[in-house]
């Protein structure tokens, strides 16, 4: 995907610090394939809103396959 967006549900979010700056590793299956592997995708701590737990359902915006940006639905 060059860009777009696609639903998916959050399994683990891990904190990591990365030369003192915060970021996280999103563990996730997309929402219209559950039983599909569990991806990882790391983002700086400016593209995630904090409040997203484990088991919720999540927007994650794509540039050129990465994850850019995670919005809670």
């Amino acid at each position: 995907m060059l860009k777009g967006s696609r639903d998916a549900v959050l399994h683990r979010i891990q904190p990591i610090s990365v030369h003192g700056q915060l970021s996280y590793d999103l563990h996730y299956t997309f929402a219209d394939d559950p039983d599909g592997p569990v991806r990882v995708a790391r983002v700086g701590g400016e593209a995630i809103d904090t409040s997203v737990q484990a088991g919720d359902t999540v927007r994650l915006d794509f540039l050129v396959g990465v994850v850019t940006a995670v919005h809670r639905l």
